[in-house]
């Protein structure tokens, strides 16, 4: 059966209003809802979002109107809509997105409350309507965290979310107070798509800074869970706005506008009424190119078009009062009795006359100071059917990296736009025809489907979700685990015990993972032993209380229980230390992040929160600084999970299994790890072993769990197992253990 897709949004694709005669229902005429109309219209999909205030109206009334449409209501108070929409989404995100510190709110914790609760409430509608097999698309910052509340409420989902607006560089992001929050809710999904590779970028930038996650190629592992992060540039029906442009009444009406301008150049603007979309730039590089050029002051006719919107947010009011202020400034200054040089129309228009506008216009004016893609530069190239027109574009709408030949500019430079400006009125008819038909081929080939269908075709090809129990054969082991008169626990403690952390100093364990060991150490006949790349130092810290066996830096130093003494495998320091930390020291005083961490027998160049290219950069300087003595076989380099040690040849974590083995004859032995630095330990395993990686990435073990999460639900389950329920079942005996 061919999946159902669950579209989800912060608006229905449609608006209901109380009139008489009962509900209305009208066709929303937004950028997401046109986009994504055809698939919604060609498939057996569902749209959940919220259609509206709609008050004194039954529950039963609402589900009856927007039936027809597919459409499934999340409702929203009045006080819900000013908290979370205006208050989080469009006080905090909106402007954080678009790089305006300054009108960033930040002490918002009744609004942070508002927007997570409303969240889970899409989340619980999500839910409702989903069913195994159902593709779940997510759309948009509003709705950040439903991703992984998805995820908790249905498992085997499949989950893509889209961010139809920039993600800022990591540097300004992370002064979200809520950030780790908002990149966990992200992070739910499966895909994770944006307009460009540089957004991508930002986002997989972050998510190394603020989570510790590293990206390999274009995936995100959290947890063991693959996230594809990918760009996925939005486009247009190029060919409704060519054909629109061609009706007898579109040209006509063009040809009227062009008869009002009385032969000056027609300039124009059209935005939605929004700070990031450089209308006041705009009007002071209009007002620098007058004074440049005086004589242009009877040659223009500027039309600036501002759809409103945000209208209850408080920023906008005085936006708008400074807008009306310089345009009236300019008109006081440049016009005349007779001519007034800049229209500003605060509306909405048809989209005929929108049509005529693109048609009409000299030169096209989309200068935002930061978008997402802005689909008006497109509408615009499509609605040129007469291959003239110049198009100026900033080169922070995300449409500029695939409209190179418009004429991209600063808008932040007065200068550099008002030069823009006097190129695009002054360039000759040829020259706008050749640029004008290399754009229109590229919107032509980028069309609206096509994103869709990509970004639905990376959706349905993504890993198939599990529900996160453990493989059947994992399920056997685990009988036999718990079931043996004798067990051995061996622990990995960084990505097997605790999460990764931006810091290797801060991922200390807490009480919950505490309590655990404690229980696992008391129950009978089991012995538990952490074997870590940290240092002595750091494990009796963090264990030097419990009853457990401690085995620091892979195995050169152990204690192997609680009241013996640390004893090393080798002589310590080696000899080769002091001149391998100071070349270690060289390139982490260099590289933003890095942290160093001499070890009694090693150095180890931790870049956990080094941004990924420097990083790897670095690597290979220091793969290539320590090859010679490596190959000696002074040392050996081994590279772990965001970070490179050098430690002496011959001491890894295979090195404490002899010992314990020899101290617990017959026992059966359970090792979770998971990265490379435990393989040597998995290799070392006695026939009949449990070895469990934790996370993706290749390894030995035969047994597997998504992550930490699942890493300690599966030792609970052996801490709970009382001596009572150490029987396994026939069946778990005589199974032999296979690759889960």
């Amino acid at each position: 059966m061919q999946s159902r897709l669950l579209l989800v949004s912060n608006r229905l694709p449609v608006t209901l209003t109380a009139g008489e005669g009962g509900l209305h229902v009208q066709q929303s005429v937004g950028g997401l809802a046109t986009a994504l109309l055809s698939v919604h219209g060609a498939s057996e999909s569902r749209w959940i979002g919220w259609p509206g205030l709609v008050t004194d109206v039954s529950g039963a009334e609402v589900l009856a109107a927007l039936a027809p449409h597919r459409a499934v209501p999340v409702p929203l108070s009045a006080a819900e809509v000013k908290a979370y929409y205006d208050g989080y989404c469009n006080g905090v995100l909106w402007p954080l997105c678009h790089y305006l510190l300054d009108k960033v709110r930040l002490d918002q914790r009744d609004e942070w409350a508002a927007y997570r609760a409303v969240n889970e409430r899409f989340a619980d509608a999500v839910a409702a309507q989903w069913k195994p097999g159902d593709l779940v698309w997510v759309h948009d910052y509003h709705l950040a965290l439903v991703p992984a509340l998805v995820r908790q409420r249905c498992p085997g989902a499949r989950i893509g979310f889209f961010l139809h607006v920039p993600f800022p560089g990591p540097e300004v992001f992370r002064i979200l107070p809520r950030r780790a929050e908002v990149l966990r809710g992200i992070l739910g999904a499966d895909v994770v798509g944006f307009h460009t590779a540089s957004y991508a970028y930002s986002f997989a930038y972050a998510c190394s800074q603020v989570l510790g996650l590293e990206l390999s190629g274009d995936v995100l592992t959290d947890d063991g869970r693959p996230v594809r992060v990918g760009a996925f540039p939005i486009g247009i029906d190029a060919d409704a706005f060519a054909a629109r442009a061609a009706t007898p009444e579109v040209r006509a009406r063009a040809e009227a506008l062009r008869l009002d301008s009385q032969g000056r150049k027609l300039l124009l603007s059209v935005d939605r009424f929004d700070y990031t979309k450089g209308h006041v730039h705009r009007l002071l590089a209009l007002e620098r190119l007058l004074q440049l050029r005086p004589e242009l002051k009877d040659q223009l006719h500027v039309i600036q078009l501002m759809v409103p919107t945000r209208e209850q947010v408080d920023a906008y009011a005085d936006y708008r009062s400074t807008v009306n202020e310089l345009a009236g400034r300019i008109n006081g200054t440049f016009g005349s009795p007779t001519h007034t040089l800049v229209h500003l129309l605060h509306r909405s228009v048809e989209p005929d006359e929108l049509s005529a506008l693109y048609a009409a216009a000299d030169v096209m004016l989309v200068t935002p100071l930061r978008d997402g893609m802005n689909l008006v530069a497109k509408e615009y190239v499509a609605s040129r059917i007469d291959d003239a027109g110049v198009l100026v574009l900033s080169e922070f709408a995300g449409a500029a990296t695939e409209l190179h030949e418009a004429v991209q500019v600063n808008p932040y430079d007065l200068d550099a736009l008002a030069g823009a400006m006097s190129r695009a009125i002054d360039m000759p008819v040829f020259e706008q025809r050749l640029a004008m038909v290399a754009l229109r081929k590229t919107v032509h080939a980028g069309g609206v489907a096509g994103w869709a269908a990509g970004f639905i075709e990376a959706l349905e090809q993504s890993p198939e979700a599990t529900q996160g129990a453990p493989s059947i054969a994992l399920e056997q082991a685990m009988a036999i685990v718990t079931a043996a008169p004798r067990l051995v626990l061996v622990l990995d403690y960084d990505g097997t015990l605790v999460e990764f952390s931006p810091s290797p100093r801060t991922a200390t364990p807490d009480k919950a993972l505490l309590e655990l060991l404690t229980r696992l150490s008391q129950r009978p006949g089991t012995s538990v032993h952490v074997v870590s790349g940290r240092s002595r130092e750091s494990l009796e810290a963090f264990f030097g209380e419990l009853e457990l066996g401690l085995h620091g830096e892979h195995g050169l130093w152990s204690r192997p229980d609680r009241k013996a003494e640390w004893r090393s495998r080798s002589p310590v320091p080696p000899t080769w230390l002091e001149p391998v930390r100071r070349i270690l020291e060289r390139v982490a005083r260099r590289t933003d992040g890095a942290l160093l961490e001499v070890k009694s027998g090693g150095v180890a160049f931790h870049y956990r929160a080094t941004e990924p290219q420097l990083a790897r950069r670095r690597l290979e300087e220091l793969r290539a600084a320590l090859e010679g003595d490596a190959q000696a076989g002074e040392f050996e380099v081994l590279e772990g999970r965001r970070v490179l040690e050098v430690r002496p040849r011959g001491v890894n974590k295979g090195a404490v299994v002899p010992e314990l083995l020899a101290s617990a004859p017959g026992a059966t032995v359970l090792a979770l790890g998971d990265d490379r630095t435990d393989e040597a330990l998995f290799a070392a395993l006695p026939p009949g072993a449990v070895a469990v990686h934790v996370g993706s990435g290749q390894s030995i073990a035969r047994y597997r769990v998504s992550g930490v999460t699942a890493a300690r639900a599966l030792l609970k389950r052996v801490a709970d197992t009382s001596r009572a329920d150490r029987t396994p079942p026939p069946e778990a005996l005589q199974a032999s253990p296979s690759p889960g």
